[in-house]
């Protein structure tokens, strides 16, 4: 489904129209109550139309790779709490060998909706560079030449924002492990391979696992 709030214009103007629906119904109550009545079936009738017409799944974004370089392979990493992961780190690594590869990690800030709301982003965005710099420094020291960036929060829209950038040959998401993976409860797998015209990989990462074993004693 599109994302109504991509934008913090969007966000404004849904508050605003949102005053206005019920404003409108409000005074036409005052006036008279079956012309607030009329007015309520009205406005939901359109807002419901436009839904349905707006609100559709996109078609599947088509692989465009416009400048790739002969024999150029580019991968598009997108992981957050997970992007350090061994687990991820070898599938890149895997994916990276005999090709003459570019690889994009991007790392969407995960925020609380409250504080995306209100555009409070900094703490997540500092987090998820922290993250995103540890990660892209062992790539480096496995031999894997990559470069990072910040996505939005919603991994759907990064993912979005950074295939009509980069131009990746594939993508590679990667999550917790089921039931302990926001992602994954959220559908965001299934519905990138719906929407994306590109391979996707999806690398699970258990960083429990990974975690060396407390000292005894």
């Amino acid at each position: 489904m599109r994302n109504p709030f991509r934008t913090e214009a969007d966000a404004f103007r849904f508050v605003w129209l949102t005053i206005i629906y019920f404003a409108l119904i409000v005074i036409a109550s005052v006036i008279n109550t079956w012309l607030g009545v009329g007015v309520f079936v009205g406005e939901t009738a359109i807002l419901i139309w436009w839904m349905v017409t707006h609100g559709r799944n996109e078609a599947p974004i088509p692989q465009v790779a416009p400048g790739h370089a002969d024999g150029e392979h580019r991968i598009l990493v997108v992981a957050n709490e997970t992007v350090g992961g061994e687990e991820l780190l070898e599938a890149i690594h895997h994916r990276a060998q005999h090709v003459r590869e570019q690889v994009l990690v991007v790392c969407p800030a995960l925020n609380s909706p409250l504080k995306h709301w209100v555009s409070d982003e900094d703490q997540a965005r500092i987090a998820a560079q922290e993250r995103l710099e540890a990660s892209i420094a062992a790539m480096h020291k496995a031999g894997i030449e990559a470069r990072g960036e910040i996505g939005d929060s919603d991994p759907l829209l990064a993912i979005e924002d950074a295939v009509r950038t980069f131009a990746p040959d594939e993508l590679i998401i990667s999550t917790h492990p089921e039931g302990r993976s926001n992602w994954l409860e959220r559908g965001i797998v299934d519905s990138t391979r719906e929407r994306f015209a590109i391979p996707v990989t999806h690398v699970v990462v258990d960083l429990a696992a990974d975690r060396p074993p407390a000292p005894a004693g």
